[in-house]
């Protein structure tokens, strides 16, 4: 094992970039070099391990489960019918004014206070776009806090009575979100549907429960993982001067490059966990049917035969082997590629441009980290900045 984090804020531990195929004593195999990998994620012979699908699979039958837990066909569908949600082009024309002023209203709350939390700030951005894209248009109150409570890092040691309240705490806050927020938007798009997510789910003949599984999945996806984005650049541009330089004297191509390289290094998701379905054949290792696999994303973005050398340094626009994404494999791949790649980098890019341009903007307090552990993803916190 080897440990190549250098330039990271966060780490997970000893990794293996460009480590072969190998099953550990407990029989799951692991992937840590970068073009096995992407192979793998494309493979039709899989299906999504991880992200509660344990849990979720226990509906199967008596409900359709969201499209995060599904797998062939029907999942292609469903993605190929959504993908106008997402696409460059809808973002521009539905969604920049929106970011844009999203971005200014969050701004001006740290300017009016002097100081602010900058994970609140940018979860409070994250939702309100995502919100817009899947309809959640109609809330009361504030759902940043509802949904910021549900995903709050569980206790992963918490036994008897602890866990019990822990449950029950998940399933109240649950319940707040769909009577305040997913309710109104569903009794909204009844009435009057509107060019979204909940409004195509109705028209798919979905049930309630079965748009808010759609909402959830969407809010951890698209609105979680933004927030600890927008974060964790924000951190590397508050204490890497040069790179703060950089980003805020670059055109938009620079920037996004900028985004991109601190994306590969500091991926907010860091295993993928796949179940096969078939035999796999990886080159000369065949990973047989029904076995349990985990993609190292945090390593497979070091591979040096992927990314060159250095590959723990932040270097945007470094020159990449063919077909290696600029993000190397942070929004996944195949049929699972995370559909508003794009729209993380936009809102991303909106916001850290108007706040890098206020004026003696510093960090007084860098953030606590805590590590999910079932797919070694991050959470940021008491991240604090003033003007």
């Amino acid at each position: 094992m080897t440990s190549v984090d250098s330039d990271r804020k966060v780490h997970r531990g000893q990794r293996s970039p460009g480590c072969p195929v190998r099953v550990d004593a407990d029989g799951v195999w692991h992937i840590q070099d970068y073009a096995t990998a992407r192979q793998f994620l494309r493979h039709t012979d899989t299906r999504q391990a991880g992200l509660g699908i344990e849990n979720a699979m226990r509906l199967e039958g008596r409900m359709r489960l969201p499209v995060l837990y599904r797998d062939g066909p029907e999942h292609r569908e469903h993605r190929r019918q959504t993908a106008r949600y997402f696409t460059p082009k809808r973002v521009e024309a539905a969604y920049r004014d929106l970011m844009h002023r999203l971005a200014e209203q969050q701004c001006e709350v740290l300017r009016r206070r002097g100081a602010a939390d900058l994970s609140t700030l940018s979860f409070h951005l994250a939702v309100a776009v995502a919100a817009e894209v899947v309809g959640l248009t109609e809330g009361r109150g504030d759902m940043a806090k509802r949904l910021d409570r549900f995903f709050r890092v569980p206790d992963p040691d918490a036994r008897g009575l602890t866990a019990a309240r822990q449950q029950t705490f998940n399933n109240f806050t649950l319940l707040s979100f769909f009577w305040r927020d997913v309710r109104p938007a569903i009794a909204a798009r009844r009435r009057n549907r509107r060019d979204d997510l909940i409004s195509h789910l109705l028209d798919e003949g979905c049930t309630r429960p079965e748009i808010l599984g759609e909402c959830v999945t969407f809010a951890a996806a698209g609105m979680v993982t933004t927030r600890e984005f927008i974060t964790v650049a924000a951190w590397h541009l508050l204490t890497d001067e040069s790179l703060r330089e950089r980003y805020t004297t670059g055109d938009d191509g620079e920037r996004t490059a900028i985004l991109h390289e601190i994306l590969r290094l500091e991926p907010v998701v860091a295993d993928l966990m796949r179940w096969t379905t078939a035999d796999v054949a990886l080159g000369d290792v065949t990973i047989p049917s029904g076995a349990r696999v985990d993609v190292g994303v945090a390593a497979t973005n070091l591979d040096v035969a992927a990314v060159g050398a250095e590959p723990g340094a932040v270097c945007p626009g470094r020159p990449l082997a063919d077909g290696v994404a600029d993000a190397g494999l942070s929004f996944g791949d195949g049929a699972h590629r995370c559909p508003g790649a794009y729209i993380a980098i936009q809102e991303t890019d909106i916001f850290l441009s108007r706040l890098f341009a206020m004026p003696n903007l510093r960090l007084i307090q860098e953030p606590t980290v805590t590590i999910r552990p079932d797919i070694a993803s991050y959470e940021l916190k008491g991240i604090v900045l003033a003007v």
